[in-house]
């Protein structure tokens, strides 16, 4: 991919910084919390924090290096990286090496320095995760929404991207991808990400494909775009998902080497800012990256358990008459209760932060307006992420029911109780 003359122009970070507000999934986790406090029982599908813990191996490393101290490359453990880039040579069937790979203290901090370093605008498809948008904001670049429909999954069409891209096929721009998706648990199959590789190509666009979700498509069937766009592709992961460390805190972006100018500009950047990510933690994840039949039967279980949960409550909120898509990975679902406007309307509930303020306060159930993930704010959707539950005792349960078990009533009963519950709630207030 040719390299672009490029040129980013100062950023005023305090003025575009003033006036935002914190994070709208830990606003709601905030609020949900006091509440709580206060003696009100509260549904949490707000935060979308992996309900699983570590593996045990990952762990076990993490202790074996909790000595290590020193400052490491900016890029990251070399180490690491070779790990990093063997795990999507081998999952993904890419050429990637360790050169192409960059560690971050997560993948978030490796998006706003990328923004930060490259000059182009940022083009999103909506729904889309909640700290996208602003990040691009707060540095002062432009940010183009691209609409999706349910009827298609939520999913960015190829012919969409193209005619926007048409109307000034010269511009510099990244657009990011994430699938399986939050907020919607979608994701994309091998035809689609083919015709969107092709648009991409065609007007040069930098690809940011967050993949961070990538291992827990439900039937282990993740295809990545790289496949079809590896001169313009950035893949991002981590381990804060697939791996059940969010508070470790550690990301990565897998570059082509014909953006290895963007990769070092980066390096400059995070050289003046974060140094390098935490040693221990580095090491530790040499481990989860290698994988091994103990990772692969951690994953394939969380797999089992998402995808039975993310079903039942998608058949109990269909049967209750709200439109929503089934959720195909990760842990999020985005109901649709656009067949109740009228019904809500009558209620005073015009948009989806009132939709969203009237659930807590009324039935519980915290969850998050559609309109911070940049859904109009007069449409009523939400999204919730199933995840309050004790993952380390359903995994227990389920590796000792065998491969061939099915997660059935019982199962459910005993680790999905609570979130079950609020799904009854909510329609049953609904049906009032």
């Amino acid at each position: 991919m040719k390299e672009r003359a490029h040129y980013s122009p100062p950023v005023n970070i305090n003025l575009n910084v003033r006036g935002k507000q914190q994070s709208a999934t830990l606003e709601i986790n905030d609020r949900a919390h006091a509440l709580q406090k206060a003696g009100k029982k509260i549904y949490k599908f707000g935060l979308g924090q992996s309900p699983f813990p570590v593996p045990d191996p990952v762990v076990d490393a993490l202790q074996l290096n909790a000595h290590q101290k020193d400052y490491l490359p900016v890029k990251g453990l070399e180490a690491l990286r070779e790990e990093v880039a063997a795990y999507h040579n081998r999952g993904q069937h890419l050429s990637f090496t360790a050169e192409d790979i960059m560690i971050g203290p997560g993948s978030k901090e490796l998006m706003f320095i990328l923004q930060l370093a490259y000059y182009g605008d940022l083009i999103i498809p909506t729904p889309s995760w909640v700290s996208y948008a602003p990040q691009a904001s707060i540095i002062g670049r432009n940010i183009h929404w691209l609409p999706t429909q349910s009827f298609q999954q939520w999913h960015l069409t190829p012919e969409t991207l193209e005619a926007f891209c048409r109307q000034d096929p010269d511009h510099p721009r990244i657009l990011i991808l994430n699938y399986p998706a939050n907020p919607t648990g979608n994701t994309y199959v091998t035809e689609e990400l083919k015709k969107l590789a092709q648009v991409a190509r065609r007007y040069r666009l930098i690809l940011l494909s967050d993949e961070i979700y990538g291992e827990l498509h439900f039937k282990n069937q993740h295809i990545s775009i790289a496949r079809f766009y590896p001169e313009g592709t950035i893949v991002s992961s981590g381990l804060s998902k697939w791996c059940g460390a969010g508070g470790w805190r550690l990301g990565t972006f897998a570059f082509p080497k014909s953006l290895r100018w963007l990769q070092d500009s980066m390096a400059v950047i995070a050289s003046e800012t974060y140094t390098s990510t935490s040693a221990p933690i580095q090491h530790a994840a040499i481990r989860a990256f290698q994988g091994g039949p103990d990772i692969e039967t951690y994953l394939n279980h969380s797999r089992k358990i998402l995808r039975a949960l993310a079903k039942t409550i998608y058949d109990r909120m269909r049967k209750a008459g709200v439109a929503l898509t089934e959720p195909r990975g990760a842990f999020y679902i985005f109901p649709d209760f656009g067949p109740f406007k009228e019904r809500l309307y009558e209620r005073g509930i015009t948009n989806s932060r009132d939709l969203c303020r009237r659930l807590l306060d009324e039935t519980g159930v915290a969850a998050l307006p559609g309109s911070v993930f940049g859904r109009a704010l007069e449409e009523l959707t939400v999204r919730m992420a199933f995840v309050e539950f004790d993952g380390a005792a359903a995994l227990r349960d389920c590796a000792s029911m065998g491969e061939t078990c099915t997660l059935n009533g019982d199962f459910q009963q005993r680790h999905f109780a609570h979130i079950l519950e609020g799904v009854d709630k909510l329609c049953q207030w609904l049906a009032q």
